[in-house]
């Protein structure tokens, strides 16, 4: 309750006097948190424009902040490593418990390798495949994609080894190590090399062999690898090959970063925190226009490389609204993606390396996805409807292709279901959630195959070719991969449709 004061209240003139000097004090106290706040930037107020162009520039990092750390730290994330420097190869098909990314795989096997380059470069073995698609993919937060290996590049028929490291490797610069085969810088000092194989599940012995060869690929920091330092520091988590770690435990890696979760929830919570840490991990090209742009977008708000994150000394910005901004911004770059002409124009120019993207794309394919790959390794087309509108669980859809209307490509093409709202798999008893060579699949007699998204399996229907859905009110997104696609061919292909039963 506020007391008034006047003349007539008890104690007169003394207390008006007193309450007089109360407020000057109160005032001044006021300027100065005034002048306090207007040093410190709190209290930035952003337009609207302004937040959309933040959220533009800034959702690539958020998105491969979080799907880095879940890969290597997040114990609820069944593809985890353990930490940073060390491998997890997951020798089965993911499934519907996989939720640190959206729209994952279930067409190749994943070797993950979560590599951390702050201390020293850090070298990556890698055995030969028996396969007909292997590919190695190197992402940090900027989300440029390189592929420095693949087997449509001829590689993986012999063992190799690659030294990573960045601008910021203690010690290091790029010289030629006796014994590796390639060095690569990095953008950044957390990145994920992520190796796809295709595993043959229908070959046994050609099977047995790649798994055996997943099982092989190994980290080593360069001390290590080059022999002066025992191997005290070798382990074997999550029945995974040997990694190393620095000698740092779990909670000790987590102790490095700010926390990570989902997307929305750091926009809204911890945005400047995140962006702080990221931008000091980060290798920012001043000739870069992107780059160039995002630091521009970031320094107002007290966010610049090499600082460390104060609380009070960023501006003080509206989560919840830059939350509903990236969420808006969400929304509307997966609608996109049910366009057409859109698709066809720009499908084939996503995850491509550094200075090959535009900002939008850039944030598109963090959006939908943020684990793909450039067009000459695969690509990606969404499965329309006949009526164009969204599949929906409700209802039972089948996809049929004839002999000459199956995906143009060179290693091989699967069709995965997901829900359209979260991009995870539809969870069911049988954990069929693609169809493809890998998850199983049956073409006709005449070599085209239909394929039946349903409640229940029909009637006629092979059970390779049937994707289980549950009967309620979801929406359904079904995405194809195209795996060393013939680009030449794909010019003059449309993927077919979805018609509702």
């Amino acid at each position: 309750m506020r007391r008034r004061y006047s003349d007539s209240t008890p104690g007169g003139k003394g207390s008006t006097l007193k309450y007089v000097v109360i407020q000057l004090v109160l005032l001044c106290g006021l300027m100065m948190a005034s002048i306090a706040w207007g040093q410190s930037g709190r209290g930035y107020e952003m337009s609207d424009a302004e937040m959309e162009e933040l959220v533009l520039r800034s959702y690539p990092y958020i998105a491969m902040f979080n799907v880095n750390n879940k890969f290597a730290l997040d114990a609820r994330n069944p593809m985890n490593t353990g930490g940073y420097n060390r491998v997890k190869a997951n020798t089965a098909l993911a499934d519907h418990t996989l939720k640190g990314i959206a729209r994952p795989n279930n067409d190749t096997l994943y070797i993950g390798a979560m590599i951390d380059v702050t201390a020293e470069p850090v070298v990556l073995e890698i055995p030969a495949f028996d396969s007909t698609y292997v590919s190695l993919m190197v992402t940090a937060y900027d989300h440029y994609v390189n592929i420095p290996m693949s087997t449509g590049q001829g590689d993986f028929d012999e063992p190799a080894t690659m030294l990573f490291y960045s601008q910021r490797t203690p010690g290091y610069q790029g010289e030629p190590v006796d014994g590796v085969d390639e060095v690569f810088e990095v953008t950044g000092d957390f990145v994920s090399a992520v190796f796809r194989v295709m595993p043959h599940a229908a070959e046994p012995e050609r099977l047995k062999a790649n798994l055996a060869a997943m099982r092989s690929v190994d980290v080593e920091p360069l001390s290590e690898f080059l022999g002066r330092r025992g191997n005290e520091s070798h382990f074997v988590p999550w029945d995974s090959p040997s990694g190393i770690a620095r000698n740092l435990d779990v909670k000790e890696d987590l102790a490095r970063f700010p926390e990570f979760g989902s997307d929305f929830e750091i926009f809204e919570d911890r945005f400047l925190e995140v962006m702080q840490f990221v931008v000091n991990h980060t290798t920012f090209d001043p000739e870069n226009e992107l780059d160039q742009a995002l630091l521009d977008a970031l320094k107002p708000l007290g966010v610049e490389p090499g600082k460390v994150f104060d609380p009070d000394a960023v501006a003080q910005i509206d989560g919840a609204a830059l939350r509903s901004v990236a969420e808006d911004f969400a929304t509307q770059r997966l609608a996109s993606m049910d366009d057409a002409e859109f698709t066809s124009s720009n499908l084939t120019k996503l995850f491509q390396p550094k200075g090959q993207m535009t900002a939008e794309l850039l944030a598109l394919q963090s959006v939908i996805g943020p684990i793909g790959q450039p067009a000459r390794e695969a690509l990606y087309p969404p499965i329309g409807t006949e009526d164009g509108a969204p599949m929906n669980a409700m209802f039972d859809y089948e996809l049929v292709m004839a002999a000459e209307d199956l995906p143009p490509v060179k290693a091989f093409w699967s069709v995965t279901l997901y829900d359209l709202d979260n991009g995870f798999f539809i969870p069911n008893a049988r954990k069929k959630y693609s169809v493809g060579e890998n998850a199983g699949f049956q073409l006709d007699e005449e070599g085209g195959i239909r394929i039946v998204i349903a409640a229940e399996q029909p009637e006629g229907v092979p059970e390779e070719n049937w994707l289980p859905i549950e009967r309620k009110d979801e929406d359904l997104g079904l995405i194809m991969r195209l795996y060393s696609p013939d680009l030449e061919q794909y010019e003059s292909w449309s993927p077919a449709k979805a018609k509702k039963l």
